[in-house]
C-alpha cells in the first residue's frame, strides 16, 4: 500500500516589491511556534471490502500436500476377518459439481482376508493388492476462513476385478471386497475430510497478509514520512462454491497513520485482530488517507515560487526576500522578510481552507500579527490596509490537483495483481481522491483525502 500519501507543497503567493522611497525599520515580535502536537496523525476509520476467490484447483493443491502416502490403516483382523491399508497412488483431483466438491482419489489397496469353510471350504488367509479409484462427493462450507467438508463415497472403480488365486484358479472376490469397503467407507470419507480441513485453513495466510500490509513503509525519503496501516477488525461471509471456485466477501476495518520522522514500529499483533463472521457486506472501499507537507519544505518552495513579485502602494514598494511558516494555536503563521520602503519581518496568520472547484488550498480569515516592539510608522501603516491584505490573500493559494492525481497514480501498482505474499494477489480500482480537511501540527501540514473504489483478492499458488 505504498503511498496513498503524497507530499504536497503548500499554499500561497506573496509579494515582491521594489523600493522607491527611504526605508523604515519594522520590528515585530515573532510568534513562537506551538510545540504540543503529537508526532502521529490518525485518520478516520477506513473500511476496505475485498471479495476473495479461491479456485478449487488451489484447494486440490493444498490437499495433495497434506494427503500423502498411507491414508488408511485397519490392522485388526478379528472384528471382520479383514485387514486393510490404503495408499494415495496419484494426486487427488477435485472439481465442482452442483455446488459440491467431487473428489477422485487414485489408490492402492492392500487387503488381508481370513477365510475358512464358510467361504471356500478352506481355513486360511490371503493377501490381496488392488489398484483403483474412490469417488467422493462432499458438501463444503468455508466459514471464518476454514474449509470443512462432509464427504460420502459414491463409487469404487477397479483397474481390474479383485480376485485371489486358489489352487491355480483366479476366483473373483469383488463380492467380498466391495461390501468390506462399504463397511469402512464412512471411515475413509472422514479421513479425506480431515485432510481437507487440515490443508485448507486460510486464516494463517490471511493474517500473514495483514501483517505484511501493517509493516510501515516510507512514502517520502525527502520529507521523512511513513505510512502505517493498523487493522482492527476482519469480517468475512460464508463461502459460495460455484464454477470451480470458492468465493466469499472479506471486509477490513482499519485506521491509517502518517508519521513524520523516524521509522515507526510495526505494532501488529495477530491475537488482537477481531474476526467477525457476517451475512453480507458492501462491496466497496471507503478510505481516508493523508498527504503531508513539512513547514520547512513549504517555506523553501514558496520563497522560490514568489521571487520577483511586487506589492506597492503609491510610491512605496517592497521586495520579499524569504518566506517562513509554522503553526501556532491552530493557525498558520507566515513570516515575510522584506526590503524596500519597509525593512524587517512582518507576520501574517490565517486558517487553511480548500476550494473544491479549483482544487486549491487557500488562507481564510487572514490578518497581520500586530504585537510589534514599537508603534508602526506611518510609512508602514499601508501594510495594514484592507486592499493590500486582500491582494496578499488572493495570492496565498496553491493547487493540489496534480498531487491528488499523483496519489492515485502511486496507488495503481498496488491494485494491479499486487502480491504481498506468494499465492495472494490483489486487484482493484479507485475513484479520484477527494479533499476532506486540513490539520496543522507543530511539524507539518496534514491534508486528509478520501477515496472509494473496489478491490478483490485471489488465493492461488500458496506455498
Amino acid at each position: 500500500m505504498k503511498s496513498y500519501l503524497t507530499v504536497f507543497s503548500v499554499f500561497f503567493a506573496l509579494f515582491t516589491l521594489i523600493s522607491c522611497s527611504s526605508a523604515k525599520k519594522i520590528e515585530a515580535l515573532k510568534p513562537t511556534p506551538s510545540d504540543n502536537s503529537p508526532m502521529v496523525y490518525k485518520t478516520t476509520t477506513s473500511f476496505v471490502a475485498m471479495p476473495v476467490e479461491v479456485p478449487i484447483k488451489e484447494v486440490e493443491n493444498q490437499l495433495n500436500k497434506v494427503l500423502t502416502g498411507l491414508i488408511y490403516n485397519d490392522s485388526i483382523i478379528a472384528d471382520d476377518n479383514t485387514e486393510m491399508k490404503i495408499w494415495k497412488q496419484a494426486p487427488v483431483k477435485l472439481s465442482e459439481k452442483d455446488g459440491k466438491i467431487e473428489s477422485v482419489l487414485p489408490m492402492k489397496i492392500w487387503i488381508r482376508v481370513k477365510y475358512g469353510t464358510e467361504y471356500l471350504g478352506l481355513n486360511d488367509k490371503k493377501d490381496i493388492t488392488l489398484n483403483g479409484t474412490i469417488k467422493l462427493l462432499s458438501d463444503a462450507k468455508l466459514s471464518n476462513w476454514k474449509l470443512s467438508t462432509t464427504s460420502v463415497i459414491q463409487d469404487f472403480e477397479w483397474s481390474e476385478s479383485p480376485s485371489i488365486e486358489v489352487k491355480g484358479r483366479h476366483i473373483p472376490i469383488t463380492y467380498l471386497v466391495n461390501p468390506t469397503l462399504r463397511i469402512f467407507k464412512a471411515k475413509i470419507a472422514k479421513k479425506i475430510d480431515d485432510a481437507i480441513n487440515k490443508s485448507t485453513d486460510f486464516k494463517p495466510q490471511v493474517l500473514g497478509v495483514l501483517e505484511k500490509l501493517s509493516t510501515p513503509f516510507i512514502t517520502s525519503e525527502q520529507y521523512e514520512t511513513w505510512f502505517k496501516l493498523i487493522p482492527t477488525e476482519l469480517y468475512v461471509t460464508d463461502a459460495v462454491l460455484s464454477k470451480n471456485k470458492i468465493t466469499m466477501d472479506m471486509g477490513l476495518k482499519c485506521s491509517m497513520q502518517t508519521i513524520v520522522g523516524q521509522q515507526p514500529l510495526n505494532t501488529f499483533k495477530k491475537e488482537n485482530i477481531v474476526l467477525k463472521p457476517v451475512s453480507k457486506m458492501p462491496n466497496k472501499v471507503e478510505a481516508t488517507v493523508a498527504a503531508v507537507s513539512t513547514y520547512e519544505s513549504a517555506s523553501r518552495i514558496l520563497t522560490k515560487n514568489f521571487q520577483g513579485q511586487t506589492f506597492a502602494s503609491g510610491s512605496r514598494k517592497i521586495t520579499v526576500q524569504k518566506v517562513d511558516l509554522w503553526h501556532k494555536d491552530g493557525k498558520m503563521i507566515i513570516a515575510l522578510d522584506m526590503l524596500g520602503s519597509v525593512n524587517g519581518t512582518i507576520y501574517l496568520s490565517g486558517f487553511p481552507n480548500y476550494n473544491a472547484v479549483t482544487k486549491e488550498i487557500y488562507f481564510d480569515q487572514m490578518d497581520y500579527v500586530l504585537n510589534t516592539k514599537g508603534a508602526l510608522t506611518k510609512t508602514a501603516n499601508w501594510l495594514l490596509s484592507g486592499m493590500i491584505l486582500r491582494k496578499i490573500q488572493e495570492s496565498c493559494r496553491y493547487s493540489i490537483k496534480g498531487n491528488l492525481d499523483e496519489g492515485k497514480k502511486n496507488m495503481e501498482p498496488y491494485l494491479n495483481n499486487y502480491s504481498p505474499m506468494k499465492g495472494v494477489f490483489v486487484n482493484g480500482n479507485l475513484s479520484d481522491f477527494v479533499f476532506d480537511k486540513v490539520e496543522l501540527t507543530d511539524k507539518a501540514i496534514i491534508a486528509f483525502i478520501k477515496t472509494s473504489g473496489q478491490m478483490s483478492v485471489k488465493i492461488d499458488g500458496m506455498e
